[in-house]
């Protein structure tokens, strides 16, 4: 398919998923319980960890955590006291544990101590001459295990550039976070990081499409692959290229005869 008919295609694909009818059965749809920005970050960055697996499973999770945080994820990330942590014990998704969930709660808890926003924890390693969210992946996982406390099966769930992962969680998770348009799918939330440097999430779903569309020759998943793609998807969009992600997946998932 030429460029100029892939580009048409994609962006009748994009208006036809990026819609409110097309995520009750996505992650997205938890953070979208919420209306304080903070709670949308909390519950955004849980939703985007727990994120594989069937998404049916991933959502009932969410649902069970923000329960047991009583439907209050920033007051208890901030306000709760030792005796309320016992509500989190046994909880689990797939690999991440309580041990997972207590650390992932202590770093929020001192973060937001001091800081309004998670936004800061990428942001602060970015330059707004970047060409993409590198640096801000790379620092972020950084500043998550810089703590003492840190325990090594906890770092795996916060991947990084720097290790040559697709980052596919914490890409999906910016996406969510930073792109902005008249859908209002994903929050637009944060300021300091432009959608033109968001880098498209890579999943086998969305991995399958690109290569079918010629849009990946790359076949290993990883952080290289993630940049190809999302250069290729810059041919259509330079400003806001992961766009095309809703394009992908949903043609992944629910196939269209080209």
């Amino acid at each position: 398919m030429k460029t100029s008919s892939l580009k048409d295609f994609l962006d009748t694909q994009v208006d036809k998923y990026n819609q409110f009818s097309f995520i009750e059965d996505d992650p997205i749809c938890i953070p979208h319980q919420f209306s304080l920005k903070q709670d949308i970050e909390i519950m955004g960055l849980f939703a985007s960890v727990f994120a594989w697996g069937q998404r049916k499973t991933i959502i009932n999770k969410c649902n069970e955590l923000s329960n047991r945080m009583d439907n209050r994820p920033y007051d208890f990330i901030l306000n709760h006291q030792d005796s309320d942590l016992k509500g989190l014990l046994g909880f689990k998704h797939r690999t991440f544990t309580d041990t997972d969930l207590l650390y992932f709660v202590s770093f929020l808890n001192k973060w937001y101590k001091h800081n309004e926003s998670l936004e800061f924890a990428f942001s602060k390693h970015l330059n707004p001459k970047d060409k993409n969210i590198e640096k801000a992946l790379t620092g972020f996982r950084l500043l998550f295990e810089s703590n003492d406390e840190a325990p090594r099966r906890t770092l795996k769930h916060v991947s990084s550039p720097s290790q040559n992962s697709a980052c596919k969680r914490l890409c999906m998770y910016l996406r969510w976070m930073v792109r902005d348009d008249d859908s209002k799918v994903d929050f637009g939330i944060w300021k300091t990081i432009k959608p033109s440097q968001l880098i498209c999430p890579l999943d086998l779903h969305v991995q399958r499409t690109a290569i079918k569309f010629g849009l990946l020759q790359r076949e290993q998943s990883d952080w290289k692959a993630a940049l190809e793609l999302t250069d290729n998807l810059k041919q259509f969009d330079k400003k806001d290229p992961v766009k095309y992600d809703f394009a992908l997946f949903g043609l992944s998932i629910m196939p269209e005869k080209i």
